[in-house]
């Protein structure tokens, strides 16, 4: 079994930053986060940061220059720093990965979401 785990939601004034993490953990042969995600009330979701298998990245529009993606291979771990927050920012956070499983399955994992709430 494989899990998705982000953290690091939390209730933020706008101009604030915060550093969501998604860490997988279980039965792993390997793993390729793809990318975060977000969803706000009533919206669908959305692509916000993407990370190659070779390290490039791609940023949605409305969040260039204030969001960071980044990795930890040897923690089976991807970031998302976030600055500059903004009311518009408020939405529950997925992380998406393609996970080969020790048994050698290939599934497309998602996360239960971090809820990141930007309010003064």
């Amino acid at each position: 079994q494989v899990q998705l785990v982000e953290s690091g939601g939390d209730l933020v004034q706008p101009g604030g930053s915060l550093r969501l993490s998604c860490t997988a953990s279980g039965s792993i042969f390997s793993i390729y986060v793809k990318g975060w995600y977000r969803q706000a009330p009533g919206k669908q979701r959305e692509l916000v940061a993407a990370m190659s298998r070779g390290g490039s990245t791609n940023y949605a529009d409305s969040v260039k220059g204030r969001f960071t993606i980044s990795r930890d291979n040897a923690k089976n771990t991807v970031y998302l720093q976030m600055d500059s927050l903004k009311p518009e920012d408020t939405a529950v956070y997925y992380c998406n990965a393609e996970v080969v499983t020790t048994g050698r399955s290939m599934l497309n994992a998602w996360g239960q979401g971090t809820l990141v709430t930007v309010s003064s």
